[in-house]
């Protein structure tokens, strides 16, 4: 049994590449075999719309037709039994790899004539999702609900979507080296970073847990 994670970070120790690496840990503390890939090490692009996935008879009906770094990984994904993507949101949304990894796995499910899903592997799946501002700025902007519509897509071909949005994050360590809008508190985020990251990171362990044992596992 398998739990397979997903960062569409740059930066793999910051916030959204701790969160992920919590969230293996507690996979494996009820013996799940886990993997963490991180999107920025490989070389690919989005969907190229080639729509050879949709092509009847053809042999890559079903399934992205590209060949690079990422085609080995949408194959492992196959055959996890839950994985969990998560990325920082960049200018309103997730990353650009992030974006592009989810055209490459999810389009080939999807049926354009009648918006069906094909057949796949049912598992559980989730979302980790980190920004710097805070939650009711998300949510005035609409950004939030931009965010969600993911984890549906995700919950309509998978089966099973767990989302996990983490406001109010700290990009820096040091805020007097960088240029800060007026509207950030450095000290509010060192405090928010020091008292509240650390709770954050239990609830990602927990996520872990659950999405190892809703596949199977046992302590």
């Amino acid at each position: 049994m398998k739990v397979m994670a997903v960062n569409g970070s740059p930066r793999k120790k910051r916030n959204t590449g701790t969160l992920l690496e919590k969230a293996l840990e507690g996979a494996v503390s009820v013996g799940a075999e886990t993997e963490l890939i991180h999107l920025y090490d490989l070389d690919f692009k989005g969907c190229r719309a080639c729509y050879s996935c949709k092509l009847l008879g053809g042999k890559s009906y079903g399934r992205c037709a590209a060949k690079d770094d990422l085609t080995p990984i949408l194959r492992k994904i196959e055959e996890v039994d839950a994985f969990i993507l998560g990325s920082p949101v960049y200018f309103w949304s997730m990353t650009g790899v992030a974006r592009s990894f989810m055209e490459r796995l999810l389009y080939p499910y999807l049926n354009p004539a009648d918006s069906s899903v094909l057949p796949v592997k049912k598992i559980q799946t989730g979302l980790i999702l980190t920004f710097g501002a805070k939650e009711e700025q998300m949510t005035e902007a609409g950004w939030d609900q931009q965010l969600k519509t993911i984890g549906m897509l995700m919950k309509t071909i998978f089966g099973n979507s767990e989302s996990m949005f983490v406001s109010d994050t700290s990009p820096y360590e040091d805020f007097s080296k960088y240029a800060v809008s007026p509207l950030v508190d450095p000290e509010e985020k060192a405090r928010i970073r020091r008292k509240v990251f650390p709770g954050v990171c239990e609830k990602a362990f927990e996520m872990g847990v659950r999405f190892a044992k809703a596949a199977g596992a046992t302590e």
